[in-house]
C-alpha cells in the first residue's frame, strides 16, 4: 500500500454507511487521544446527519484520513451552521486536509441557502490552530468562553483548561471569497501598528504591557502568545497555566472594550500574535 506522501487522490464525500461512521470514532480517538466517553458517536452522527448536519469524510481510496462533522442551530436570533469536529488522520497532515474539509463543509452550507456563516470553536493558546484560523480561512471572533469542556478533559490537549475563542466564518466575506478562490498572494506576516497588551517576556512568560484605559485610544491592538504552548506544558506546567490566566483576562476585556480579532501572525520560531480591531464583528463579516 503506498505511503500517505505518495498518494494525491484524495476523495471528499459524505459519509452515510453505519460501517464508515464507525471509523469516524476510531479517528477520534486516533487523533486526539480522547477517552471514548468524549467522542462523538455513531447515532449522534446518523442522527444529526439525518436533519441537515454536514459529515464528510476525506478517503484515500476506501480509507477515511478525514473528516469534517457540524450542525445547524441558532446565534443571537441567525442561523448558523457549527462545525463541531474536524481530524485528520496523523499520518495524512501534509495533504492540506483540514484546509480542503472546511472549503467542502463551506461549499456544502452555501448550497444549503439557509446560512452564510460558519462558527466553530479552538483553543487560543494552539498558535498552529490560530495561523491556520485567521490566516488561512480568514475567521473572525469577539467571544471568549472559559472552559466550555470544564477544568480538564480526558485528552492529552485539555490539561490545561479548556477555554476556547468561539470564531465565526463569514462564508461571502470577500477576504474569504478571495481565499477560497486561490488569490490572496503569500503574506509576509506584517501587521498594522497595534497596541500590544501582552507579550511573551524574554522568560517566557506573559507580561502585561498595556491597561484598559489605553485601549479607548486605539484601532487595533495585539496579544502575543508562545508559538509552542505544549512544550511549555510539558516543561513547567505552572507557566503554561499563568498563559491560560493571563490571555483569559486579557482576551475577554478586549472583547468587552468592543475589539475583534481579525488575524494572527507567526511573529517568529517563539511567539505569535493576535491583531484586534475596534469595531462591531458584522461591519467585518458579510
Amino acid at each position: 500500500m503506498p505511503s500517505a506522501t505518495e498518494t494525491t487522490q484524495i476523495v471528499f464525500r459524505d459519509i452515510k454507511d453505519t460501517r464508515e461512521i464507525k471509523v469516524v470514532e476510531e479517528l477520534q480517538i486516533k487523533a486526539w487521544g480522547d477517552d471514548e466517553r468524549d467522542i462523538v458517536p455513531l447515532n449522534q452522527l446518523v442522527a444529526a446527519s439525518y436533519v441537515g448536519g454536514s459529515l464528510i469524510g476525506a478517503f484515500d481510496d476506501k480509507r477515511l484520513v478525514g473528516f469534517a462533522y457540524g450542525f445547524y442551530g441558532h446565534l443571537g436570533g441567525r442561523l448558523v451552521h457549527h462545525s463541531h469536529m474536524l481530524a485528520v488522520d496523523p499520518a495524512y497532515r501534509n495533504h492540506n486536509l483540514g484546509f480542503r474539509l472546511k472549503a467542502a463543509q463551506r461549499d456544502r452550507v452555501l448550497a444549503d441557502k439557509i446560512t452564510d456563516r460558519i462558527t466553530w470553536t479552538f483553543d487560543p493558546l494552539q498558535s498552529l490552530n490560530a495561523h491556520f484560523n485567521f490566516a488561512k480561512l480568514g475567521v473572525l471572533c469577539d467571544t471568549y468562553k472559559i472552559n466550555v469542556y470544564g477544568e480538564q478533559g480526558s485528552s492529552f490537549l485539555h490539561q490545561n483548561g479548556t477555554d476556547r475563542l468561539f470564531v465565526t466564518w463569514p462564508l461571502n466575506r470577500p477576504e474569504v471569497e478571495r481565499i477560497m478562490a486561490g488569490e490572496c498572494t503569500e503574506r509576509n506576516d506584517s501587521a498594522p501598528t497595534a497596541l500590544r497588551l501582552l507579550r511573551n517576556s524574554d522568560s517566557c512568560g506573559p507580561e502585561r504591557e498595556a491597561t484598559i484605559r489605553d485601549m479607548s485610544a486605539v484601532s487595533f491592538v495585539a496579544i502575543e502568545i508562545p508559538a509552542d504552548i505544549s512544550s511549555i506544558e510539558q516543561a513547567d506546567f505552572a507557566l503554561a497555566r499563568k498563559w491560560r490566566e493571563a490571555t483569559r483576562r486579557i482576551f475577554t476585556e478586549a472583547f468587552l472594550e468592543g475589539f475583534v480579532a481579525v488575524d494572527y501572525f507567526l511573529n517568529s520560531e517563539r511567539t505569535g500574535f493576535y491583531l484586534l480591531e475596534k469595531r462591531p464583528l458584522d461591519e467585518t463579516g458579510s
